[in-house]
């Protein structure tokens, strides 16, 4: 079964060559394209696909506020962002409305597959500048007590690259654990976080 996208996307030229990318694909099908956000809430809850790439200006409703309408009405959809800047405040908006991603536009077409499969397995798929952004935040709560919000040290460790879109093994690998005790700290952290998915744990951290 290939992994069913859908595009919003005000920019009719842009539209079609993220179509057109995601078609010629294997593994990979846009099942709709649309210019705003409402057209996109009208229609995607009848049909709901895997994964939707969501321009973050557009005319009318937000990319943002749609984003928050579509995983209110479509949890399991993962939702990446497209944006042009690098705008922290928009960045971690998106996040915590529900994006489960976030690249620029001027690397999406290189990035945007291996970014749909990435999003689509769990991950978190971010163009490296939208992550630095991320991992600075995260270094300036440094000086906070590693207690914070009754996380240790090493739960931090574990937000910080799972926020970077890090799979399990990966995280494993850079933390010298193995991936059953990566699972372990990921359920404990939710447990102190009070979330059921890596977004909201990472949000929730972020905004403290």
């Amino acid at each position: 079964m290939p992994i069913t996208v859908a595009i919003v996307e005000d920019k009719a030229a842009l539209r079609q060559d993220l179509a057109d990318l995601i078609n010629s694909r294997k593994g990979l099908r846009c099942i709709g394209a649309f210019a705003t956000g409402e057209e996109a809430l009208a229609a995607l809850p009848k049909a709901p696909p895997d994964v939707v790439l969501m321009d973050i200006n557009l005319p009318g409703m937000s990319g943002i506020d749609c984003t928050r309408e579509l995983k209110a009405r479509l949890p399991k959809t993962e939702i990446v962002m497209l944006t042009m800047f690098e705008d922290a405040d928009k960045i971690f908006a998106a996040l915590r409305a529900g994006a489960s991603g976030y690249l620029l536009k001027r690397a999406a077409i290189a990035e945007l597959p291996e970014a749909i499969e990435q999003a689509h397995r769990g991950g978190s798929p971010m163009t490296p500048q939208i992550a630095r952004h991320v991992v600075q935040f995260f270094q300036s709560q440094s000086s906070q007590p590693a207690n914070a919000e009754g996380l240790t040290e090493r739960e931090r460790d574990l937000l910080s690259l799972l926020a970077r879109g890090r799979q399990y093994k990966e995280i494993a690998e850079q933390l010298g654990i193995s991936v059953d005790t990566v699972r372990s700290h990921i359920r404990r952290i939710y447990r102190k976080l009070h979330v059921h998915s890596r977004t909201e744990a990472a949000v929730k951290f972020l905004g403290k």
